[in-house]
């Protein structure tokens, strides 16, 4: 019996949708244009390769909303033992054809069953924003409740104060999901709120391609 029963998103279905049309340009764009893929962007793989060094070897990570694995492979030729889960079915086959390596499979954020203390690292790379008001607190106390004392948590997100509906995404192709943004004090009160300690920030401008965002990365303490 799941010891954390989470809220399912009233739009969980739309989304997954959504993001399985999208899958297959996304998945193109980062492997020809370089777009989301962290090796273009110096600091956030400088994030990513901190969280890396800071899991070491304290045991598996867990990728929530990897996407087309990217940052999942990234991580496995950094040597750490890490798989990748996301919502859409489309995005896993993706990552499947492109870190053949790694492990991954479909699950929603919300309906994880994870033992208690039994990761090293667990990233929400720009995968939780997604999750309604009410139901990302609930995600994080589960992300909190599976690190072992000690184990990072690494997360990005875009900042702001609306709830922005997007209805095409990546090439012009139809969706529909909202984008549920926060400011920073906000959201790092949020994982404060779940149990873990925040350890660093990073907060990055708008550019060409998006609006400000946020990356935290935070620990459960020993």
């Amino acid at each position: 019996m799941r010891a954390h029963q989470i809220d399912r998103p009233a739009d969980l279905d739309v989304v997954r949708e959504s993001y399985d049309r999208v899958a297959d340009n996304y998945a193109h764009m980062v492997v020809t244009t370089g777009v989301g893929d962290i090796r273009t962007r110096p600091w956030l793989k400088a994030s990513i390769d901190a969280f890396a060094d800071a899991v070491g070897e304290l045991g598996p990570v867990l990728d929530v909303g990897c996407g087309p694995g990217t940052v999942t492979g990234y991580l496995a030729g950094r040597g750490l033992d890490v798989s990748g889960v996301d919502l859409s079915p489309r995005m896993i086959e993706n990552a499947r054809r492109l870190h053949p390596q790694c492990r991954f499979s479909v699950a929603s954020a919300t309906d994880l069953d994870l033992e208690e203390a039994s990761l090293g690292g667990v990233l929400g790379w720009w995968s939780l924003f997604n999750l309604p008001r009410d139901v990302l607190p609930q995600v994080l106390a589960l992300f909190a409740r599976a690190l072992k004392p000690g184990g990072h948590f690494i997360t990005g997100t875009h900042v702001g104060d609306e709830d922005a509906v997007r209805t095409e995404a990546y090439g012009g192709v139809p969706v529909r999901w909202t984008t549920h943004k926060w400011r920073p004090e906000q959201f790092v009160d949020l994982i404060e709120q779940a149990g873990l300690h925040p350890v660093a920030e990073l907060r990055l401008p708008a550019d060409e391609h998006t609006g400000p965002g946020l990356v935290v990365m935070a620990k459960r303490p020993a």
